[in-house]
């Protein structure tokens, strides 16, 4: 009865999934607004951001780990405070002690100090076991599950963010900006909260909507978030 009711639900996912891509015209919508974007003078912002992701998996441990850093910071917190906040601890990120480091973002008015300062203590702790899991492990999927399930303050949205960040095409960051845009076009409703299931899902979707655009994951969530928000971050 249980693998009955497993493959009902399964089956069903992927026939609720199909069905608001294929049958809802606001999906071409969505897929002409893309176009419109890689016509313009987006396209190379994107290009030239991909192009920058990818040089910072090619640096060394402690700058990849000031860039995990950022994506602990960034839960509940706009992007652009936390570029700024990156930029103005630094190797901060590395050297400060656990009583310093909160401090430092107080200073910096960052909203969630103690907790994320924890997390970062923490997780430097760990900065060679990271190291060595991005040697060893080339599947980008199997790589986020590690550092989901490793690294406190770190869940899949913050992990594809901080995966994306440094060069892995495969992620893009399902986050309610993301959640929103899918709304307003009719393809998916935005989930009351955003859990593993419904972000697994709604990554499904996007997977669809990038092969449909012909974008990988990465470039899609840029032109996505341009959409959006008018802006190209990281």
């Amino acid at each position: 009865m249980l693998i009955i009711l497993t493959i009902f639900t399964y089956i069903r996912k992927e026939f609720d999934i199909k069905t608001i891509l294929h049958s809802d015209e606001k999906m071409e919508s969505l897929l002409s607004a893309i176009r419109d974007l890689q016509s313009s003078e987006v396209r190379e912002i994107v290009t030239n951001r991909i192009n920058e992701f990818k040089e910072q998996g090619k640096k060394s441990i402690e700058n990849i780990f000031k860039e995990l850093c950022f994506c602990i910071t960034t839960a509940n917190c706009s992007a652009e405070r936390c570029i700024e906040l990156q930029q103005n601890i630094g190797d901060g990120f590395l050297t400060l002690s656990e009583t310093e480091l909160p401090e430092k973002m107080k200073v910096e008015k960052y909203r969630f100090p103690n907790v994320r300062s924890k997390f970062i203590i923490e997780a430097r702790e760990k900065m060679n076991q990271i190291e060595d899991i991005m040697k060893s492990e080339s599947n980008g999927r199997k790589l986020r599950e590690w550092i989901v399930k490793n690294i406190k303050g770190i869940g899949y949205k913050e992990a594809s963010h901080f995966l994306r960040n440094i060069g892995y095409k495969e992620f893009a960051i399902v986050d309610f900006h993301i959640a929103d845009l899918l709304a307003k076009y009719n393809i998916a409703e935005k989930p009351k909260r955003m859990t593993k299931t419904k972000y697994l899902e709604i990554e499904e979707i996007l997977k669809i909507i990038g092969n449909k655009a012909n974008l990988n994951m990465a470039e899609l969530d840029l032109y996505l978030w341009y959409l959006e928000t008018g802006k190209i971050l990281k």
